[in-house]
């Protein structure tokens, strides 16, 4: 099983908890993390994603400034930790998109018991297949309904973390509740667009903003 690790999450995990050690301490940890990884049940490769520069979702934003309200500072390590992923690992530093996308691409090129997404970022759980938060020691298995499921619930709340905004009031209770008569995906894509008051065109912006690519340049498509 290919392990497709969210390198971006580990470089702020491991930055700030290494803030003010020597880099060697923060290499240490970060390194006892990912040989532990392998030695896990059932996973035989490790490729990991970093977030390089350009990202198209820009272009698409128009109602807020795509993660325009970002103001987390770097960890003190982050290069240093990026380019030891990048240079030991040989994991791959993704333009124009995210490492979230890049995942979600290699993730479709295989069959769902082939890979395991490992991650905290609840953004992938709209992957279909097998996901370890690595926090919490959790495996699960993301099913392609609820993956769907779990991208027509964010287009309705939105995403506060990259600006994305959802319906006022309806958060991750009532999303659910706005969606739990439908059984298809296009149920689904109606019940959001009168959710939004048949405002399509904020729909299909959070829609595309929100969208994890599986293949590549996908553009996300409304299924009606």
């Amino acid at each position: 099983m290919i392990a497709l690790v969210d390198a971006d999450i580990l470089v702020y995990r491991f930055g700030f908890a290494s803030e003010g050690d020597p880099a060697e301490f923060a290499l240490a940890r970060l390194s006892e993390f990912l040989d532990n990884l392998i030695l896990q049940d059932g996973i035989t490769e490790t490729w990991g994603y970093l977030t390089g520069s350009g990202n198209f979702r820009h272009d698409i934003a128009k109602t807020a400034p795509y993660k325009g309200n970002r103001v987390l500072a770097k960890p003190y390590h982050y290069q240093l930790l990026r380019e030891y992923m990048e240079r030991a690992w040989g994991f791959e530093v993704i333009d124009g998109m995210e490492a979230d996308d890049a995942i979600g691409i290699e993730a479709y090129r295989h069959e769902p018991e082939e890979t395991i997404i490992v991650s905290i970022d609840k953004d992938l759980n709209m992957i279909r297949g097998n996901h370890y938060n690595f926090v919490k020691e959790e495996k699960y298995f993301v099913t392609e309904e609820d993956a769907i499921r779990n991208f027509y619930l964010q287009i309705l709340t939105g995403d506060k973390v990259d600006n994305i905004i959802g319906l006022q009031g309806v958060g991750p209770v009532k999303s659910k509740k706005l969606l739990a008569d439908c059984n298809t995906e296009v149920e689904m894509y109606e019940a959001v667009l009168k959710a939004y008051d048949g405002d399509e065109a904020r729909v299909l912006e959070n829609a595309k903003l929100l969208w994890i690519l599986r293949e590549p340049n996908q553009v996300w498509r409304p299924p009606v």
